[in-house]
């Protein structure tokens, strides 16, 4: 029976990082209007998606909680996966981790949109 879910695109390969528990905070820009955020559908995709209505194909590969946000620290380099620190950016805390295997080919859009699936 077809759901629906909250999703959020992140390019390849940090996305499969959060399918493999490897990853546990994902940094952004903005903040979601709404948290906790449950059951977001995390599709990996292969390029940034810059422009508003940019969309491409990508993979879902798990479905996450999103608990809290805070100011991304300099010693959350590693749980981020990311190759420096910036200041200014937020970290989403990523917990209750269920990877989708096989992944499902979905749409891949910026910020938090909807898709209709078929899992869990």
């Amino acid at each position: 029976m077809l759901k629906q879910y909250t999703a959020l695109s992140i390019v390849a390969p940090n996305a499969e990082r959060i399918a493999k528990k490897i990853k546990t905070l994902e940094v952004r820009s903005w903040r979601p209007e709404t948290l906790p955020l449950k059951d977001v559908v995390i599709v990996e995709n292969q390029n940034f998606l810059l422009q508003d209505g940019d969309e491409e194909f990508g993979l879902a590969v798990a479905l996450v909680d999103i608990e809290t946000v805070h100011a991304w620290r300099v010693d959350e380099v590693d749980a981020a996966c990311a190759t420096y620190w910036a200041e200014g950016y937020l970290a989403w805390v990523i917990c209750n981790i269920r990877p989708i295997d096989p992944p499902i080919q979905v749409i891949a859009k910026r910020k938090l949109y909807l898709l209709e699936l078929d899992i869990g």
